[in-house]
């Protein structure tokens, strides 16, 4: 089994501890050699069955971005809406999105109707193929801020809608929207705790059975 030295160990965990959810961006552009070499980066992440199902859209002309733009703005005035008080005036004043800024987005997908893989391990659990998305976007994520740029996901937005405006497959469930790009800031507290949104996380619990 191949082994690691202390020190990697180390670095390895400051990347997780570096590892931010990235919404302030220089407009600088990144170079495409080196977006290449981090989805290439994809082909390593774990999937059930060997699928992967992950498909990715870069979201590139002026259309496709006013377009998930449009979307973010209508879906978080909605989320805004939930909100009332202190609590609101809060919400408002966050900064949800980079989408603005970054110089790359990619919408990334689960393709539930793959048949690579032949299904294994995906019938009892289909989610899993979902899951698997996920796992690969953490990859991405980890090895560009390895990198030196940052990744932001946005939530915050109607599904259905962007499949649409992006004319996806049917078959492809919208897993995460991501924005790339070189960070305006260098910190390793999230945002929502800089701003008094939230607290740091709670150390895990595991049960014993």
């Amino acid at each position: 089994m191949r082994s690691f030295t202390p020190d990697f160990t180390a670095e390895l965990t400051e990347l997780f501890r570096w590892r931010r959810d990235v919404r302030r961006f220089q407009k600088t552009p990144i170079p495409d050699a080196l977006v290449t070499e981090c989805l290439d980066l994809l082909r390593h992440a774990p999937s059930v069955g060997l699928s992967a199902p992950w498909r990715l859209v870069n979201v590139h002309s002026d259309a496709a971005r006013a377009a998930a733009i449009a979307n973010f703005e209508a879906a978080n005035a909605q989320a805004l809406s939930g909100y009332s008080g202190e609590q609101a005036e809060r919400y408002a004043g966050l900064k949800l999105s980079g989408m603005q800024d970054a110089p790359v987005h990619l919408a990334v997908f689960c393709d539930d109707a793959t048949v690579k893989g032949s299904g294994l391990g995906a019938g009892t659990m289909p989610q899993m193929r979902a899951y698997s998305v996920v796992g690969a976007i953490m990859y991405l994520w980890l090895g560009a801020r390895a990198r030196g740029l940052g990744l932001g996901w946005v939530s915050i937005l109607d599904p259905e809608q962007l499949c649409a405006d992006l004319d996806v497959p049917e078959d492809w469930a919208l897993v995460g929207y991501l924005c790339m790009g070189w960070p305006e800031i260098e910190t390793e507290t999230p945002e929502l705790i800089r701003a008094g949104w939230e607290t740091e996380a709670p150390k895990p619990e595991v049960l014993l059975r």
